[in-house]
Order: C-alpha cells, then structure tokens, then sequence
C-alpha cells in the first residue's frame, strides 16, 4: 500500500523532538512536561459493517497472545475486526505472527512492517494495539494518538511518571482519541459492585485497603521466555532500535527476551503485575491521587534478577485513604482484595463481593454476598470493548487520566524500592520529592 509522505514525515518529527528518555529516579523532580501538544490527525472513518482495522506494535508473548484473540473472535464471529498490520523489529517473530494471523483470520494479507512508524502512516488503520516492552509503551503511545489511532497500550501505562504525565497532556488535547490501559481488571463486575455499595454508604468511609498479585516459580520470574538462536542483530533484528528511547547497549539476548528482570526496562512486579490489582481499586473507590509512597522487600529468592522478588507497598491518597499491597514472585500466597470502611468491609473476589459490617454496626448492617455477572475472561471483555468503543465512541473503560494516578504508585514505590524511603506526589505542582 502506498504511503502518505506528509503523513509519515509528521509522525517521524513527532518522534525525534519527543526524546522519550526515560530519566534517572531522583530525590527531587517536577514533573511538568512544557513541550507543546500537536492535534492528532483525523481518524480513518468507520462505516456501518465495515471490519474494524487494527495493527499490532510488538509481536512478542503478548502481542502475539492479543493478536491470536483478535483473528480469533473475527473467525468465530465475536468481533467485526481485522487484523491488517504488525510492527516489531525481529523479523522471525513478526513472520511467525503474521503466519498465525493469516492462518487463523482467514481473510486477506497481514502486512509486517520493522518501523513502527510506518504501520502508523497508514490512513486505513481505526487502532492500534501496543503490546512493546515497557520503555517504549510511552513514545509509542504518543504516536499513536497523534496519527489518529485509538490505542490499547499494555501495562503498565509507561516507564516513568512524567511518561504517563505527558500521555496525559497528549490525551486532553486530543480528546477523540480512544485510549485504553491494558489493566483488564476493570471489567471484573465486583469491583464495580463495591463502588455501588460505598457510594451508597454501605461501609461508611473507606478508611483502608488491601490487594495483592503473588505467585511463585521454581527456577526464576520470567525465565520462561524463551531466546531463540535464530534471532542476530545487524541480520534479522535490530537491536539499537529495541533499545530506542533508553540509548544504544550491547546486545544482550537475556535482557532482550526477559527485560521485565532488569531495572533498566522494567519496573518488575510493581508494573508488570500489581498494576492489576491497584487499578480496580481506583474504579471501587473515589481516591484522588497518590501523595505519598513507601515500599520495602528485596531480592529474597531470585538473587540473579535485578528487580526484587518480594515488595509490599504502602499508599496514602487525597482523600484520607491507605491501601496495602503486596507482590512476590516467590510465594503464590497472597492477601485477600478487602475494602475496610469505618461501618463495613467488603471482600472483593473474582465472581461474588462480600459485605461484612464491623461488629459495632452489625445491628445497622446485614451482611451480605452479591454475585457477579458471568462475563468470560476480563481481558478478552477489556478487547472487545476496546472495538465497540472504536466503533461507537463510547469513553474508554481504562482511560489514561487513570493510567497516569497508577503510575504515581509505581513510580514512586519503584524510586522508593532502590533509594529507600518514602516519597511525596503534589498532584498541583505534579511534583515528586523524597520525605
């Protein structure tokens, strides 16, 4: 397909004065990004009928697993979508997903492209899913929005803070844009019935909180991703471009293949998995930001990861509010999702949420179980809705003003894991400083 060159060179110029660097953790930052926000170009229009079109940006366990989701529902008739592009910059992986896809949709080529840049030029695609490493989830964001896609970006959100910040900024002045976060645990019912019962004042205040996300490995997290012996940069891979915003490193097929071990790339369990059990929390409950963080834990097991195996997490927001979290890749035994309100708590499972009153109120309250609807796996319900919020303009079920409250937490308890201490969010000067 012929490209737009205006259209290219756009994106292109976006990136370069973008410098996604992301930059070290320090005692004291302002946040504030000054840059000037460009409109995004026009969306493609979306005829009545017409398939939704999407690319995939990342071609790796995740982006295959969205990918193999999407042709999947297209098949089985759940979805009006096809997949038409797929970017990464490992030519095996993007011709092996492009097999599946074409195998599996059914319905037309997939064209592979190792510029992302490029999959964006194209005027014909509605969205884009980003499924990149974490360091580039941000730039890639940005661009996205900016060429006139709507996005699903992976958690978490960004790498850093001021990341998820100008993400922010990129959003409210390009309001159109559909952005979903990947948290799929938004759409688990229970959490939406626990924000039913404290806004109707069942608990009282909500006065604290507690979730986890554990579990456990015999021989280390995230050492199941493969490496494969076919992959050479300078051949078939380009490795300066995987490194992108961060800067030029030598090659490395461990950190390639498992960044999510390496403080460089990732955030460890703090992004890449209690981001799930946080941000429903957000949707219970009416929290504001984030103001001041403390994590402790440490490399109890996995010494040879560089990000810790073991964190807990201590969150104090706005709006009198603190919640408890904890994460390991040690020990599966987590802590149970609990809402603790002055009057009741509430016990937040998978299908059902459980209301208890505190002993002093139990002649006010009764208790009660409330079951949830059965909806299928959440991030299969998260992807649909993806494409009927395409198609139909409907708001976004994991926006990025949410994103970007989460991101204080992982920020913060990240800086607050390496440095040691606790560490303060102004959510007015958007100010990160050390306590």
């Amino acid at each position: 397909m012929p490209y737009d060159a205006s259209r290219r060179e756009f994106l292109r110029h976006s990136a370069a004065i973008a410098g996604a660097a992301a930059l070290p953790l320090s005692a004291s930052e302002l946040l504030a990004d000054p840059r000037p926000v460009p409109a995004a170009l026009p969306h493609a229009p979306l005829a009545q009928g017409e398939p939704v079109r999407i690319g995939v940006i990342g071609t790796g366990g995740m982006g295959t697993g969205h990918l193999e989701a999407f042709v999947g529902a297209a098949r089985d008739g759940r979805a009006n979508v096809q997949v038409v592009a797929l970017a990464d910059v490992c030519q095996p992986r993007l011709m092996e997903a492009k097999t599946k896809a074409e195998t599996i949709q059914g319905a037309g080529s997939v064209t592979t492209y190792t510029a992302y840049l490029d999959l964006l030029a194209r005027p014909d695609i509605h969205g884009v899913l980003i499924a990149s490493p974490e360091h580039w989830h941000a730039q890639m964001a940005e661009d996205a929005i900016l060429a006139g896609k709507d996005i699903y970006v992976e958690k978490p959100m960004t790498l850093r803070l001021k990341e998820a910040l100008r993400l922010r900024d990129v959003v409210a002045r390009n309001p159109k844009a559909i952005a979903v976060v990947g948290t799929q645990f938004v759409m688990i019912q229970s959490y939406n019935e626990a924000r039913r019962l404290i806004a109707e004042g069942a608990i009282g205040k909500p006065v604290w909180s507690q979730t986890s996300y554990c579990r456990n490995s015999k021989d280390g997290e995230w050492l199941y991703y493969g490496i494969d012996p076919a992959w050479q940069p300078g051949v078939n891979l380009d490795w300066d471009a995987w490194c992108g915003p961060l800067g030029p490193a030598p090659w490395n097929p461990e950190v390639y293949a498992r960044w999510r071990r390496y403080r460089k790339y990732s955030t460890g369990i703090i992004g890449d998995l209690l981001v799930h059990r946080i941000t429903p929390l957000f949707v219970s409950m009416d929290l504001g930001w984030p103001t001041r963080v403390t994590a402790s834990g440490g490399h109890y097991i996995d010494k040879a990861m560089e990000n810790h195996d073991q964190i807990n997490i201590t969150v104090e927001f706005e709006k009198e509010h603190t919640m408890i979290v904890a994460g390991s890749t040690a020990n599966e035994v987590g802590l149970e999702t609990v809402i603790r309100g002055h009057k009741g708590n509430l016990y937040v499972g998978e299908n059902t949420t459980l209301l208890r009153p505190e002993r002093l109120f139990a002649d006010e309250l009764e208790e009660q179980t409330i079951p949830g609807a059965e909806q299928g796996d959440s991030q299969d319900v998260l992807r649909l809705k993806w494409l009927d919020c395409i198609r139909t303009r409907a708001p976004s079920p994991s926006p990025v003003d949410l994103g970007a409250r989460v991101m204080v937490i992982v920020d913060l308890a990240t800086r607050s894991m390496w440095e040691g201490g606790a560490f303060g969010f102004d959510p007015a000067t958007l100010e990160v400083r050390k306590l």
